[in-house]
């Protein structure tokens, strides 16, 4: 029988540099039934959030049916190949108690910390920091914070009182802090990663010959699985390799001096698909690996400020100059946008699913709250606001439906989770959010 541990790691040199990669879940980290480590100790489940901003048009979004086996309105197409893993929440509202509507603030802030903001800023933990205080000690990231848009601020994550998580915002930076290797120039007390080494050799690289040995030692499902793994890494790798090339055929790649510190925010929706697209990929494998248990990603910003290639209007300027149309009886081109933030979370989802585990998949073994800040973006409305959850939680919660809130508090969406996550909290929020009903419907 294979001796191996969850914790096994492959090591090698890496540019003078010791390098570790870490291994995804095996059938020989697990008991005689696929569903728990051989330890006894059951597969980790993830918590995570996935954020979009300015909401959507509801009755082009909302289903009409409750419960499982809902319609899949005009907006929710994209997701449409996953609706059986899909949970839609409609109707659950942001209570203010008379404070006033902070745009593009309230809504979002008030879903992640329970709270009705006086100010943009954090006035208590959110949610997913609490679960992380939970679930994320054991790890070598309490959490991960990422944003498409290269803005290290579009973060909902803090401990409150102001303080933020930010947000990692850069593919290379991101791939370098998981699996690169560290490159320390002597002359600096900064950390630059090298892209021009990382393009030309890959961490993979060093292992290589560990990498057979292990393949060796392991079943036909395992050596499959780490066959799928190593090749996601690479695929990545490459990938990120292709980003760093000039246009001039002669010279493969370019170093770019501080890249975090000089790549301004690009907020053209073709490049934040893409940037997404790597990001999601590169945070299954470290979700995969255990290196985090807690993940927050955002694919935008609350006051979206995506453009389309070729013109400078922004999705948020759109959804206030943009006429509904009287025909339509919506608005075309910021419903456009809208359709491609439903798309990226389908694009998340599928990406989680790819991961196998056991007898099931990353996603099985994960809980992804998704959600905007306002309902309909034009009147900044935080009643309604649309939420979705991805992921069974390791069998604890049930996919596939269409909660009605009937304007209860959005909060009972938050200490659901929390619940669900092995918290021992019976009531959460404060003023008109205060809640002690979680979401029945959807637990196990």
């Amino acid at each position: 029988m294979v001796k191996l541990s969850r914790r096994t790691i492959l090591r090698g040199a890496f540019n003078g540099a010791a390098v570790g990669v870490a291994l995804p879940l095996l059938d020989c980290f697990l008991d005689g039934n696929g569903q728990a480590l051989a330890s006894g100790a059951p597969i980790p489940v993830r918590f995570g959030t996935w954020f979009w901003g300015l909401g959507v048009t509801e009755d082009r979004w909302k289903p009409t049916k409750i419960g499982a086996g809902y319609d899949i309105p005009h907006e929710l197409k994209p997701i449409e190949a996953y609706k059986d893993k899909i949970t839609i929440l409609s109707g659950f509202d942001v209570i203010l108690d008379g404070k006033p509507n902070l745009p593009h603030n309230s809504g979002g802030i008030g879903i992640r910390t329970g709270v009705a903001p006086s100010s943009p800023t954090l006035p208590a933990p959110s949610f997913d920091v609490l679960i992380a205080d939970k679930i994320g000690g054991q790890n070598r990231f309490r959490s991960l914070e990422i944003s498409a848009t290269r803005d290290a601020t579009n973060s909902l994550s803090g401990r409150g009182e102001g303080s933020l998580n930010p947000a990692e915002t850069s593919p290379i930076n991101f791939y370098n802090r998981l699996f690169g290797a560290e490159f320390v120039d002597p002359n600096s007390a900064n950390f630059t990663p090298n892209p021009t080494i990382m393009a030309r050799r890959s961490v993979l690289s060093a292992v290589g010959d560990q990498r057979k040995a292990l393949e060796a030692r392991v079943g036909a499902r395992d050596r499959e699985r780490l066959d799928q793994y190593f090749t996601a890494l690479r695929q990545t790798e490459q990938q990120l390799a292709l980003q760093l090339e000039k246009p001039a055929p002669l010279e493969a790649c370019r170093i770019p001096s501080k890249p975090a510190d000089t790549t301004p925010p690009n907020y053209q929706i073709e490049h934040v698909i893409e940037n997404h697209k790597v990001m999601a990929q590169l945070l299954a494998m470290a979700l995969a690996c255990n290196q985090t248990r807690v993940f927050n990603l955002n694919f935008n910003n609350g006051a979206s400020s995506l453009t389309k290639a070729g013109s400078t209007i922004s999705h948020h300027q759109l959804t206030h100059e943009e006429q509904i149309d009287g025909k339509l009886g919506y608005q075309p081109e910021s419903t456009w946008f809208v359709e491609r933030c439903m798309e990226a979370f389908g694009v998340f989802v599928d990406t989680l699913g790819q991961f196998k585990e056991g007898d099931g998949t990353l996603l099985d073994n994960s809980l992804v709250v998704a959600h905007s800040e306002t309902n309909f973006a034009k009147t900044h409305s935080v009643e309604g606001i649309p939420m979705m959850l991805a992921g069974r939680a390791g069998g604890k919660v049930r996919t596939g439906l269409h909660v009605a809130g009937g304007s209860t508090a959005a909060t009972r969406v938050g200490l659901t989770v929390q619940q669900v996550m092995g918290l021992p909290v019976d009531a959460w929020g404060e003023g008109g959010l205060h809640t002690n009903k979680p979401i029945s419907e959807i637990m196990v």
